[in-house]
């Protein structure tokens, strides 16, 4: 034998008896496992149809707390952001001019009440004639007038609270003149709880919904309960209520005005921010309904990724509908009882060999889920 030859035949002797350790069904080395996906099983149920739009909030009720006589401001009573009571003082202006002129006032009407009092005996004796009786008495009122409006200055020397509620930031400092020709606004007051949210509902969409209703495609909504969405997707805690409807349709935006009312006992909402309103609008029977994450869109239009045979992630077309919630209503596609992949699409490419895995709504996506023996897919829709 060659030394080329003995040199080559350790390597092959290793390859032989390598080769001869594997099974016919050994899965390729390296190879990675079939990834888990969330899923959850559709299945056609009564669904409450909902429908988002945007609001405002607005103070349930709004006062501007204004001068109402002129003066300098000596001293501010409150802090500003702070909640304030009614009748509550909030600044207090310079009185002294306002204390003296009522303090003479109140000495015009007191000689003007002796001089009633002292013509009256005199005017059943003759000693007084009635002209002058009579022109006593009329200056006596005149003196309780001028008295009356003196001690309402002086009393508007010290500007109150006119709502409960919480107070802004002060227009004016200490040391400031104000109320010379025209009440000056010091600050504004706003109750926020409750608070309003005002938005607007198309009348088309209006007109439309009242016509399934009519030829008995859906119910109506028997809660007229509504949900507020802040603008970072979560739902407010506290339900809230449709308030008014407006009458008529703007001309202009072709939208019907609509205000709900929340409650607001921790100040989380504010007047001026900008929500999402969701109000249920109608019942629908058999109903199939899937999380709204679920639904992708392509070329070819909606479409979702379901467990099909031998485990492979399938994508069937669908057309959607109305909202239920965070939930589309699918309108063709799906019949009930497919597995639907909600979390993991990205893995799940179209023949992808995957692991279904129970959705739990309440975990936050993109958390992996830990599957359970025996456990069930859960039922939408029932």
């Amino acid at each position: 034998m060659n030394p080329i030859t003995q040199s080559f035949a350790p390597a092959f002797l290793l390859i032989v008896l390598l080769s001869g350790c594997g099974g016919e069904g050994d899965k390729p080395a390296g190879a990675m496992p079939a990834p888990e996906v969330d899923v959850i099983t559709v299945g056609k149920g009564n669904a409450t149809l909902t429908q988002d739009l945007p609001g405002r909030l607005q103070a349930y009720r709004s006062a501007q707390v204004r001068a109402r006589v002129e003066g300098v401001i000596e001293k501010r009573l409150f802090e500003e952001g702070s909640d304030v009571k009614a009748g509550m003082p909030l600044f207090r202006i310079d009185a002294r001019s306002y204390q003296a002129t009522a303090d003479a006032a109140q000495a015009d009407l007191a000689i003007a009440r002796q001089t009633v009092e002292r013509y009256t005996p005199l005017l059943a004796i003759k000693a007084v004639s009635q002209q002058e009786h009579d022109l006593a008495v009329a200056k006596a009122k005149q003196a309780e007038a001028a008295w009356v409006r003196a001690a309402e200055d002086l009393e508007n020397a010290s500007v109150p609270a006119a709502i409960s509620g919480r107070i802004g930031r002060t227009l004016v400092t200490e040391g400031a003149f104000v109320g010379k020709g025209e009440p000056t606004l010091l600050a504004t007051i706003e109750q926020l709880d409750p608070i309003y949210a005002n938005f607007t509902q198309s009348g088309e969409d209006m007109l439309r919904l009242k016509q399934a209703i009519r030829t008995g495609k859906l119910k109506r909504a028997e809660s007229a309960r509504v949900e507020l969405l802040l603008a970072d997707g979560s739902v407010y805690p506290h339900a809230g209520r449709i308030f008014f409807t407006d009458m008529a349709v703007d001309p202009t935006t072709g939208a019907v005005s609509l205000r709900a009312e929340f409650a607001n006992p921790q100040r989380e909402l504010l007047p001026g921010m900008f929500v999402r309103i969701r109000f249920p609008e109608a019942m629908a029977e058999n109903a199939i309904r899937v999380p709204q994450r679920a639904v992708q869109s392509g070329p070819q239009g909606q479409f979702v990724m379901v467990v099909g045979e031998e485990s492979k992630a399938t994508p069937v077309p669908v057309k959607t509908g109305s909202m239920a919630g965070n939930d589309f209503i699918i309108h063709q596609g799906l019949m009930g009882g497919e597995q639907v992949i909600v979390n993991g699409l990205q893995k799940a490419r179209p023949g992808t060999v995957v692991v279904p895995v129970p959705w739990d709504a309440a975990m936050p996506a993109g958390k992996p889920t830990e599957p359970k023996a025996g456990n069930r897919q859960p039922v939408v829709g029932k």
